[in-house]
Formats: structure tokens, sequence, C-alpha cells
């Protein structure tokens, strides 16, 4: 037999053992939650919108800059006319009955955000995540679902991606590929693509309401009681320094717009801010926004620079939306030098762990201050420090409020003020936020104001206590045995 031979009889004898393997490869594939499409929107629907919106975008392109550009209404009906015009001059192969619904999505494309029109039209959902541009995730009361939503192809996400950008005056390539931004309601915008996105552009927005947040509202939501509303607004008109801590998507810039809408409508109001959110309703504010290095790597202002100049602006509040580098120390410099009534907030998963991020920011500043002297600065400028924290069914709480009272040796004393109690029932955590009973000191300096605070407000309920006492004579019990 030659040699020929004997090599296609082995390769018949090994045949019949391959097709099975790759068949149970076949079977061990993971599903998926839904189906993706498999190209860059190949269908007949999405092929007629990319070609409907191309034609639109030539025809009205030239009427969208220089100085009579069109605009709102006029637009608008600008790009309607011109939509209908191409459907009924190209050979765009739709029944009647979608019609209707290839125009509202060819308008969307056109004049607003594509597929996130619907999401962020929807007041349920709190945040919009863009994994990629076939994977959409949104979150409604701070549980995460996947949608089916999708954009046409990556070149709409990207472009989508762009417009949001350049609403505020930033740009997002390969030599920025980092940028945050905003949409026109005050909404937070964050975007990061290529190089650092591996998988390709990431787009995660944070809603925030039409209509700000008040008080009110948060109290239908838990965040807190109805009581505590009244120490927090007599805290701001009593000119306190509040810091407000908590971690990722806690609540603190919705509640730093809460404690401001306590600010008198007679002061002056500077907010400073990566990316403007806060939403004040008074009649004077001035709003600072930091802006990011142009092209040549130049231009760049931050915040620090910011809480600097605003000095020099005749404030009466000093409003920063959140401190996280070497600004903490020009903040905490201001509090000490007559700017009182300051709010600001710090990512920190407990009122101690706040102070401790503030020390390091302090020392990001480039000076070598001694530890001690940090620490009598913080403990000077600030009166108290609310804490929020994210439970595990999604609502957010107030679980602290600690008031800071000097220094004894080289540690900072602070002691609660309030702290929320709860317990996990049927999925969702139960709770209130409870005072300790402790007489805070800022009591005498919001006198001195004019402001007082009935002593029941501090005084823990007689539930409360009775839970307090139980507690307490079982760790003595436990103690004895």
């Amino acid at each position: 037999m030659r040699l020929s031979d004997r090599l296609k009889a082995v390769d018949d004898k090994k045949a019949p053992k391959t097709a099975p393997k790759a068949k149970a490869v076949q079977k061990e594939k993971p599903k998926t939650a839904r189906p993706r499409p498999q190209s860059d929107g190949a269908s007949p629907w999405s092929d007629a919108k990319r070609k409907v919106r191309e034609l639109v975008l030539g025809e009205i392109g030239p009427k969208l800059a220089g100085p009579k550009a069109l605009k709102g209404e006029h637009l608008e009906k600008e790009v309607k006319a011109a939509l209908d015009a191409i459907v009924r001059r190209e050979d765009v192969r739709i029944s009647p009955i979608e019609r209707d619904r290839f125009v509202r999505e060819v308008i969307s494309d056109t004049l607003g955000y594509g597929p996130l029109d619907v999401p962020l039209a929807d007041p349920t959902v709190t945040e919009i995540m863009c994994n990629s541009w076939q994977e959409v995730w949104l979150e409604r009361e701070g549980v995460l679902e996947e949608t089916d939503l999708a954009f046409v192809d990556e070149a709409q996400y990207r472009q989508v991606i762009d417009k949001i950008v350049a609403g505020v005056g930033r740009r997002v390539d390969e030599s920025s590929p980092m940028v945050d931004a905003r949409l026109p309601n005050g909404s937070r915008v964050n975007a990061i693509v290529p190089p650092l996105a591996i998988k390709g552009p990431v787009l995660t927005i944070r809603k925030f309401a039409e209509d700000p947040y008040t008080a009110s509202d948060l109290v239908n939501m838990g965040t807190f009681s109805l009581e505590f509303v009244h120490v927090l607004e007599a805290c701001v008109r009593g000119k306190l320094n509040v810091l407000i801590s908590g971690g990722t998507g806690t609540g603190k810039t919705t509640l730093l717009n809460v404690l401001s809408s306590f600010i008198p409508t007679d002061e002056r109001i500077i907010t400073i801010e990566d990316a403007a959110e806060l939403q004040l309703q008074q009649p004077h504010v001035v709003s600072l926004e930091s802006r990011p290095a142009n092209v040549e790597g130049k231009g760049a202002i931050g915040i620090r620079e910011l809480v600097r100049n605003s000095l020099r602006m005749r404030p009466d509040r000093i409003v920063v939306g959140e401190v996280r580098g070497a600004e903490a120390l020009d903040m905490l410099q201001a509090m000490n030098t007559g700017h009182e009534g300051s709010l600001t907030t710090v990512h920190a998963n407990a009122a101690r762990d706040a102070l401790s991020r503030l020390e390091t920011m302090v020392l990001m500043a480039g000076f070598d201050l001694p530890v001690r002297a940090i620490r009598e600065q913080i403990s000077a400028a600030i009166h108290v420090i609310i804490q929020l924290e994210r439970q595990r069914d999604g609502t957010r709480k107030v679980v602290a409020v600690e008031e800071l009272q000097g220094m004894e040796g080289d540690t900072i004393l602070m002691q609660p003020a309030f702290r929320f109690h709860s317990k996990l029932h049927d999925g969702k955590q139960i709770g209130h936020l409870e005072p300790t009973g402790l007489r805070p000191k800022f009591l005498e300096r919001l006198s001195e104001h004019g402001i007082t605070l009935p002593a029941k407000v501090f005084q823990p309920s007689p539930a409360a206590r009775a839970e307090r006492a139980a507690r307490t004579s079982g760790g003595a019990g436990r103690r004895r045995r």
C-alpha cells in the first residue's frame, strides 16, 4: 500500500470522531439573555434608516452651521420636510403601517440621541449604561435591567457620544479618551473610548429629575424623616459647614441640591463643579465649571483654581460639587477664613473615612504639612458630616450624622447625633433615622443666629430606648457568661 493510501485511511478513521466533538462544543455555547445583532445593523430596517438618515443630513447639513443655523422648531420642521421628500423619492421598502414608526425613529436619530430618547424621557429610569452600541442597561429604583435597545451601528453610537460632548464644548477621541459632560437638563454624562475602553466606547448617563428633588420628595422616598428636615434646614440657615459623605450612587449630589435649597434668597451663592449638575433656585447664583486641557494639553482649569478665584468674588456661600484632590486644602482654608455655611461632598464609606480622605487630599496639594496641623484645620472647618448609604434593595438612606467637636491629642473627636437602625424584611431594608440622645454642641452656634430646635428632636423614641436597653443588657449578660 502506498503512503498516500495509508494517510487517507488514517484520515477516514479520524473523521467520525471529530464531528461529535464539534457538536459538543456547539452545545456548550453560553446562552445570552437576548439575541444580539450579528453584524453592524445588517437588516433591511436598519439599512433603510441609515440610508435615509445620511440623505437627510446631506440635504440639511449646510443649514446646521453658521450664523443662520437652524434650531428648535425650525430645524425639526426642516428635517420632517426633507424626510418626507426622501421617503417618497427613494426606494424605501417599508409598509404603510410601519411608515410612522420609521419616520419617528429617523427623526430621533437625526435630532435626538437615537434609542436613548426613550429611557431619557422615562421618569422611572435613573441611570443609562451603554456598554457597546448593541448593549444598553438601565437602572430603575436601584435595580439594573438589560434592554433590547440598540443603535443602528457603532458609527451612530459614536455620533451620539460626540453630539453630547460637543454640546458642552468638549471632545473625546484617542488623544483625550475620557470625558465628563452633561445633557441640557443637567444629567451627568461620562464617556470613555478606545484605547482605554478595550471593547469599544462606553457611555454612562446619570439622570437628574427635570424638577429638582425637594426635601419632601426625599422624605417620601424614605431617605430621612420629616423631623430630620428641620435639623438640615437649621444647619444650613445657621451657616454650619456641612460635608456630605457616601459611596458612588448614594445620592450625594441630590442631597447637596436639597441642602442648597435652604440657603436664604438674599445671599450670593457660588457653585463649583466638574460638570454643572446643581439646580439652585435662588436668584443670586454664580455657577463655575472646570475645564479640561485642549488638544495641545494646555488651558486646563481645575476645581482648585476655581475655589481660589471664588474667594475674590464676594461669596456668601461656596458650594463645591465634590472635593477629590488638592482643592480640599483651599476649601478648608475658605471655611476657616470667614466663608461659613459652605457645602461640599466627598466619596467615603463612613464619616471617619471621610476625614482620612480629606487628610490625604490635603497632602496632595504638595505642602509638607504635619498631620496634626491638617487635622486641626479639618476639625475647625467642618461642623457636621452627613453619611449616605445605598441599601441592598437599592434605596438611599442617611445612615449617620456626626458632629466634629475639636481635637483630643492627635485625634479628631466625633459625636454621633443620629444613627440609622434597620432590619431586612421581605427583601427590603426597613428602618429609620434615630437620635442618639446626645445634645450637639452646634445648637449654641445656631442660637447665635436666632435659630432654635426643640429638644425632642434629639431625644430617641421610647421604642428606640427600649431596644437600646435590651441590646445593652444582652451584651452585659454575654460578658458575665
